[in-house]
């Protein structure tokens, strides 16, 4: 999934939106969409305002599963929402913020009184099972309602300040009938680590799939990040390093290059295991050994191409070594430690294994009607068989899921035993592949029918599609959130930060309906205080940061409750442009992560070298004459460039000849960055060797290979891992950031 970003000096306020007819916010359909979270109009990032066709609301509706394709319907299903309302004990999910008094809402017979009391996560009840206090209904609305001649009212559980922060339950029994629901207990913010509170902290930003060292299989695995996070704080003095998302691929070939298009967000890159790092292979026999080393020799031929990776050629040599030291077996300790996540991990686990067996012996997922991705379901008896008839092979995708789990929470333990304040700041992708595991597994947590994506905007006339099924609001509410909180969990049990691509996901997200342009969508909105509420919850039990991609236009309202919820937003050098000039660092914001460029940029010697043009005339994806563009862009390098000199960053002179200071840019660039109030700054590696080569071209597929480029320094040569931060040109770098006179 690609985004192009909007340059623009953040937060400029949006404009005030227009108003619907009286007459249109009438009709069933309009309120049956309000009802449902579904946006019937919106205003675009050019400011006009537009309202949402029938068609695509119908359309939307019934991937919520609410069917609207008729009056009748419409009328039927707004009856049906009503009552459902007004009859509920209570919402499927509550939120409840630490340190502050809420009122929950019930809704129970006018002639019962209810009764709520909470059950804890550990297994305790609050104030050892004693009612919560109860309020008569006062807000408007809250009168006694007739429903199927019956008279409900409406009361409110009052919740004290000190229930604990967890995920816990609210019990409520009216008369004979008792109903729970989910209470999710979270922090008013995600509080500052320490360090951050008394200043700011900087580090290295990577594609460390693309980083490899001299014993690599071929692709950046799990040992070349524990000795670039280690080498990353002992040579650099960096305290973290934001890696791209290390969500679950394929468990065969060929493998998605994009990391951002996972099947599974809750599980790991097995891909990225190295066997040698495995406990068992030190104790396999000389057979198994000599053939595990025969293939490992075999993939160390491709660590010497420096022009592409081949994830394909690299699983086809590691996994049969990695079937070859499960077969060796377990120790009785090691088995007890794999039986014991397996324990804890529960059906998650399986569902994922039981996908890679199916998978791997039925072939990838096809838009053939009669592929089993389509034809069958978790509880197909076809689906047992196979399980049954491959017992070993599917412990075997359990299994590697546990070698990766523990080898990424190794080299996370590494980076804060050299010093690293945060060590791994892990980015989370938007959603997963519409054929992946989650979806094949548990269909009803996603809409069916529509896909994710972004509407028109000044780079993409016609909208953006990503081709993945959005996460339904409904079933994230009737079950606690646990898909969303299980997968935020999971990634900070292994980081010290987590990075959310598309933060304003959280708020709403584009649906576009199933055969139709991506312009032809609207938003749908979801329960952000509940999801940012996680995210603060999880982050406090590991005194953990978290950063939401937030470039573009934002608006006014996301931004206050990121704020407010204590997350850090990003900072981009090159997008901070206001009325056609650059933004001094002074006044770029405090709570947010800063660096010079972004994976969807080539590298800043690149950048300066204007590879971005050179790049889009060759793959014809020009819109304009590349005069024009070149124009503009060297407009833009001007500015730039005149910021630096205005500011004190860069000598005038330097400009004469600016391929031969290259390298001065380039810090004077990262000078500015330092001189910012923002409280993370980060360097990329790729600046560090001097690549210029982008590692994604937005708006291509295979004209490019994106996610495919090996890190290599400024002559060409593979930049292996063991002699990054050696190099004349990261150790300067690195003085820059570490604010070296």
């Amino acid at each position: 999934m690609v985004k192009n970003k909007e340059k623009a000096q953040a937060r400029p306020k949006t404009k005030a939106v227009l108003q619907e007819s009286e007459e249109r916010s009438n009709r069933p359909l309009i309120k049956l969409a309000h009802a449902y979270g579904v946006a019937t109009a919106y205003t675009g990032q050019d400011g006009a305002f537009n309202e949402i066709s029938d068609p695509v609301l119908v359309a939307v509706l019934k991937a919520l599963g609410v069917q609207a394709e008729s009056e009748k319907q419409m009328l039927k299903a707004l009856k049906e929402h009503e009552k459902e309302e007004a009859t509920r004990l209570i919402k499927p999910t509550v939120l409840h913020v630490f340190g502050t008094v809420d009122k929950v809402k019930l809704h129970h017979p006018a002639d019962q009184t209810p009764e709520v009391t909470v059950a804890l996560e550990d297994g305790d009840l609050y104030q050892n099972g004693e009612p919560l206090a109860l309020e008569a209904g006062y807000a408007p609305g809250d009168e006694p309602v007739e429903v199927d001649g019956k008279s409900m009212d409406t009361s409110y559980a009052v919740l004290p300040e000190d229930v604990p922060l967890g995920y816990h339950k609210l019990r409520v029994t009216v008369g004979k009938r008792t109903t729970q629901a989910f209470l999710i207990c979270v922090p008013e913010k995600i509080d500052l680590i320490d360090p951050l509170k008394e200043g700011d902290l900087w580090g290295w930003m990577a594609q460390f799939y693309s980083v490899r060292s001299e014993n690599s299989w071929g692709v950046g695995d799990f040992a070349d990040l524990r000795t670039l996070l280690v080498d990353a704080k002992k040579k650099s003095g960096a305290d973290f390093l934001l890696v791209n998302p290390v969500h679950a691929a394929e468990p065969v070939p060929p493998l998605t290059p994009s990391p951002y298009l996972p099947i599974s967000r809750r599980y790991i890159n097995f891909t990225y295991i190295r066997p040698e790092a495995i406990a068992e292979y030190g104790s396999l026999s000389a057979q198994d050994k000599a053939k595990v080393d025969q293939l490992h020799q075999e993939a160390r031929k491709l660590n010497e191409n420096p022009n592409r990776l081949d994830r394909d050629a690299m699983w086809d040599l590691k996994k049969p070594a990695l079937w070859t030291i499960f077969q060796a077996g377990l120790s009785s300790s090691r088995r007890e430690a794999f039986e014991a996540y397996c324990k804890k991990e529960g059906e998650d686990l399986r569902a994922y294994a039981v996908w890679c067996l199916a998978y791997d012996k039925w072939g990838a997922p096809s838009d053939d009607p009669e592929c089993w991705e389509k034809t069958y379901s978790k509880d197909s008896p076809e689906v047992a068989e196979l399980c049954e008839k491959y017992p070993r092979l599917l412990e075997f995708y359990m299994w590697m899921e546990w070698i990766a789990t523990d080898q990424l929470a190794q080299a996370q333990q590494a980076a804060r035993q050299a010093g690293m304040k945060i060590g791994i700041m892990s980015d989370m992708a938007v959603g997963v592949h519409p054929q992946g595991a989650e979806v094949w597994w548990n269909p009803g947590r996603f809409a069916r029918g529509a896909t994710v994506g972004a509407p028109p905007d000044m780079f993409n006339q016609q909208g953006q599609n990503w081709s993945q099924p959005p996460l339904n609001p409904v079933n994230l509410e009737e079950n606690g959130y646990a898909t969303y909180r299980n997968m935020v969990a999971g990634m900070f049990a292994k980081a010290g930060a987590v990075r959310i691509d598309h933060i304003l996901g959280l708020f709403r997200l584009w649906w576009i309906p199933e055969g139709r342009p991506a312009s032809e969508g609207t938003y749908v909105h979801y329960d952000s205080s509940i999801m940012l509420g996680i995210l603060a919850l999880e982050a406090s039990r590991v005194n953990g940061t978290v950063v939401g991609e937030d470039l573009g236009v934002v608006p006014d309202y996301v931004a206050d409750s990121l704020k407010s919820h204590g997350l850090m937003g990003c900072v981009i050098e090159w997008y901070q442009q206001y009325d056609g000039e650059f933004v001094p660092p002074s006044k770029w914001r405090t709570m947010a992560l800063a660096s010079v460029t972004t994976h969807d940029l080539p590298p800043t010697a690149g950048y300066l070298n204007y590879e971005h043009v050179k790049i889009r005339e060759k793959l014809g994806l020009l819109t304009v004459p590349v005069e024009d563009f070149m124009a503009s862009a060297r407009y833009e390098h001007k500015q730039m460039m005149d910021m630096l000199v205005q500011e004190g960053y860069l000598d005038q002179g330097l400009l004469a000849d600016e391929p031969a200071h290259e390298q001065e840019i380039i810090e004077a660039l990262h000078r500015a960055l330092m001189d910012s109030p923002s409280k993370l700054k980060c360097a990329c590696l790729v600046d560090a060797v001097g690549e210029r080569r982008a590692q994604n071209q937005p708006g291509t597929n295979n004209e490019y290979p994106n996610w495919r480029v090996p890190l290599a320094d400024h002559d060409g040569h593979v930049a292996y891992v063991e002699g990054i931060f050696d190099s004349p040109r990261a150790r300067s770098l690195a003085q820059v950031m570490n604010r070296v006179k």
